[in-house]
C-alpha cells in the first residue's frame, strides 16, 4: 500500500475517534444537565474501633437543616463545595468528599478523626488525636478511650478546636510581637539618652578664659567662675536626674519583655508536658496489662507549673500516685514488680494510696 495513502487512513482513523469522544462527551453533558439528584448515599469510614462519632444520620440532619438542596435538584446545581465545608467544620470530621455518580445518586465519603483519649478536666470536655488535633466531644459521643480527668490546665483554651501546635506558634508570635513592640517603645528613649551624654560631654568642656582686652579684674573674672560653677552644678543635676529617670524607663520596658519572654517558656513547657501526657497514655494503651488495668487518669497541675498524674487501678481500692511522666517504662516496671511480690502476698486493699515518685522504693499509706 502507497505510504502517503497509509498515512491518510490512520489520519482519518485517529479523527473519527476522536470526533466520537467528543459526540460521547456532549451526550453525557447533555444527559447530565437534565438528570437531577435521586438519592444520597453517606459512607461513613469508622477509623475508630472504640466507637464512631459521626453518623449518616447525624450528616443527613446537617444537609437538611442547612438549606442546601439535594434530592430533585439538577445533578450540575447542586453545591458540592458547599455540602463538604458544612461537615467538615465539624472538628471531629478528618477528611469530606462529595460527588455525584453518572446515575444521579449524590455520594458522601466521611472519614472521622481517630481520638485517643477524652479530657474532663478544667471545664474542659474534648478529644484529643495523637497528633495533637482537639476537638469538643459531640453530644451523646461514647467512644471507649482513656478518660483524663483533674485539675490541669492545659494550653489551650476550652473552646479551641484544632492542632494544638499551630496554637502554640501563634501564641508564641503573638508574644515575640509584643517583644518587638516594646522594643520600639525604647527608641525614642535611646536618641534622649544619646543626647543627654552629649550635652553632658558638653557640660564637661565648658571653660571661661581671662577677657584681657577688657583689662578684666581678678575679682571679676572670679565671679564669672563661681556663676559657671553655679551654672554647671545646675546642669549636672539635671543630667543626672535625666539619665536615671531615662535608664529606669528602659529597664522596666526590659523587665516587661523578659515577663513576655517567661511567657514563651512557660508556654512551650506546658506544651511539651502535654505531648508527654499523650506519649504516656499511648504507652498505656500499646500494653495489654496496664490498658486493662488502669481505669482512669487524674492529672494536675502543680504550684510550680508541672504536670502529675495519679492513676485508679481496677484492681484494689487504692490510688497510684505516678508524679511526673519522666522514666515512665522504669515507674511502671517497679510498680509491676510490687503488684507481684507485695501486694499478692499483703492483700490488695491494705494501701489507700501508692506513691512511686521516688527511686527505688515505693511508698504506701494506709
Amino acid at each position: 500500500m502507497n505510504r502517503y495513502l497509509r498515512y491518510t487512513l490512520l489520519g482519518l482513523m485517529w479523527a473519527a475517534v476522536a470526533a466520537y469522544i467528543i459526540w460521547a462527551g456532549a451526550s453525557a453533558r447533555r444527559v447530565r444537565t437534565g438528570k437531577k439528584v435521586a438519592g444520597v448515599e453517606i459512607e461513613v469510614v469508622d477509623s475508630s474501633s472504640q466507637g464512631h462519632l459521626v453518623s449518616a444520620a447525624m450528616v443527613r440532619g446537617w444537609i437538611s437543616h442547612s438549606g442546601i438542596k439535594t434530592l430533585g435538584e439538577a445533578v450540575d446545581a447542586v453545591d458540592l463545595a458547599g455540602v463538604e465545608r458544612l461537615i467538615a467544620r465539624n472538628g471531629f470530621v478528618d477528611e469530606v468528599v462529595a460527588y455525584v455518580s453518572y446515575d444521579g445518586v449524590m455520594h458522601v465519603a466521611i472519614s472521622q478523626r481517630k481520638p485517643l483519649l477524652r479530657m474532663l478536666t478544667d471545664g474542659m470536655n474534648a478529644y484529643v488525636t495523637p497528633e495533637g488535633y482537639v476537638f469538643a466531644a459531640p453530644r451523646a459521643s461514647s467512644l471507649y478511650v482513656p478518660v483524663v480527668t483533674g485539675s490541669y490546665r492545659p494550653p489551650f483554651p476550652a473552646s479551641y478546636v484544632g492542632s494544638v501546635r499551630e496554637h502554640i506558634d501563634q501564641r508564641l508570635q503573638e508574644i515575640e510581637n509584643r517583644i518587638a513592640e516594646l522594643e520600639r517603645e525604647k527608641y525614642p528613649l535611646y536618641r534622649r539618652e544619646l543626647e543627654n551624654d552629649r550635652n553632658t560631654s558638653a557640660l564637661r568642656r565648658m571653660r571661661i578664659k581671662r577677657q584681657w582686652w577688657r583689662l578684666e579684674s581678678s575679682k571679676e573674672f572670679d565671679a564669672r567662675v563661681d556663676a559657671l560653677r553655679e551654672k554647671k552644678a545646675k546642669l549636672r543635676r539635671t543630667y543626672r536626674y535625666r539619665a536615671r529617670v531615662i535608664r529606669e524607663e528602659i529597664e522596666r520596658i526590659a523587665g516587661r519583655q523578659e515577663a513576655e519572654r517567661a511567657k514563651q517558656k512557660k508556654l512551650e513547657k506546658s506544651y511539651e508536658d502535654f505531648m508527654k501526657l499523650l506519649t504516656f497514655v499511648k504507652s498505656v494503651e500499646n500494653d495489654d496489662f496496664w490498658r486493662s488495668e488502669v481505669v482512669q487518669i487524674a492529672a494536675r497541675t502543680t504550684p510550680s507549673g508541672a504536670l502529675e498524674v495519679e492513676l485508679t487501678p481496677r484492681s484494689g481500692r487504692f490510688t497510684i500516685l505516678f508524679g511526673r511522666l519522666e522514666e515512665v517504662e522504669r515507674k511502671f516496671g517497679k510498680l509491676q514488680r510490687f503488684y507481684r511480690h507485695g501486694l499478692s502476698s499483703i492483700g490488695w486493699n491494705e494501701y489507700r494510696t501508692i506513691d512511686i515518685r521516688y527511686n527505688d522504693q515505693v511508698v504506701c499509706k494506709k
